[in-house]
């Protein structure tokens, strides 16, 4: 697959309670869409290297959730759902009637969600090594979250420094991970606490009974256990790499890059390996 060094467009919308969603639009306007979700305490340019790797017929959509990147909003719900609700904003403004959803972490759980909202536009859910840590995706106990939450209250480095050690396997580059850590650690606050309550509260159980799309769950092969996969094989089709961290599209885009194209277009995928 050729790097096509596509015209990026830099765009926003408008939504309610002073929120801005700024986004990146790139490829005809006729071409199948693909709307990418960055994850937690991350930006829409995560996305910039995979964009140049898909094939030059897709439009593709890059979208910076509420306080995160370049995105401001004084709202006080920080729910995947009102996460949803900011990608559904850009849909609509650029007059999408059919697209695939592709999340990375925190956003795999905000693309399940936009293929909830919007089960008319939304044609296939992909998940970019999110859905499948049984620790932060299903729902958990009321003293779970609770505890989880406080921690980030309380220990908002020592929290984050967690989650990037969890998302990376052994012999990850230490500077690497110091990397996520500075870039994850200066989110906006409170946006930031309150979104990783949000996920922390969020029953994934009961939105995929309602999520009716097919789900493609490209996780990396040393942090997907086999509970994750025993619990949800029958909902997810689980596609293993080794692409490197949890942080995989950042580092290989154009591996990225093809795996997305195999989900949304996979012809196209062919004609341009």
């Amino acid at each position: 697959m050729t790097t096509a060094h596509r015209i990026k467009n830099h765009r926003e919308v408008q939504r309610s309670e002073h929120t801005t969603i700024r986004y990146t639009a790139s490829g005809p306007v006729t071409g199948p869409t693909l709307a990418l979700i960055h994850g937690w305490g991350c930006a829409r340019s995560d996305f910039d290297a995979v964009t140049d790797h898909l094939p030059e017929n897709y439009r593709v959509l890059a979208i910076d959730l509420a306080e995160h990147g370049e995105s401001r909003s004084t709202r006080t719900e920080w729910t995947m759902a009102e996460f949803a609700r900011d990608v559904a904003a850009v849909l609509e403004a650029e007059s999408v009637d059919s697209a695939v959803v592709a999340g990375h972490s925190l956003g795999g759980a905000v693309a399940v969600e936009v293929g909830r909202l919007l089960p008319e536009v939304v044609t296939h859910v992909v998940a970019l090594d999110a859905l499948h840590y049984l620790s932060l995706f299903p729902a958990q106990s009321d003293d779970q979250a609770a505890a989880m939450v406080r921690l980030f209250e309380d220990e908002f480095a020592t929290a984050v420094r967690g989650l990037v050690e969890g998302g990376s396997p052994d012999g990850t580059d230490p500077a690497l991970m110091d990397a996520y850590f500075e870039k994850m650690v200066a989110v906006r606050q409170p946006a930031g606490t309150r979104a990783i309550e949000g996920l922390i509260r969020w029953d994934m159980d009961a939105a995929l009974r309602e999520t009716k799309q097919p789900i493609t769950v490209f996780a990396i092969r040393d942090l997907v256990t086999q509970a994750a996969i025993d619990r949800y094989a029958d909902r997810f089709e689980f596609v293993l790499n080794d692409l490197g961290s949890h942080h995989f599209p950042v580092e290989a885009p154009e591996g990225t890059a093809k795996l997305l194209a195999s989900v949304a277009i996979p012809q196209a995928f062919a004609d341009c390996s």
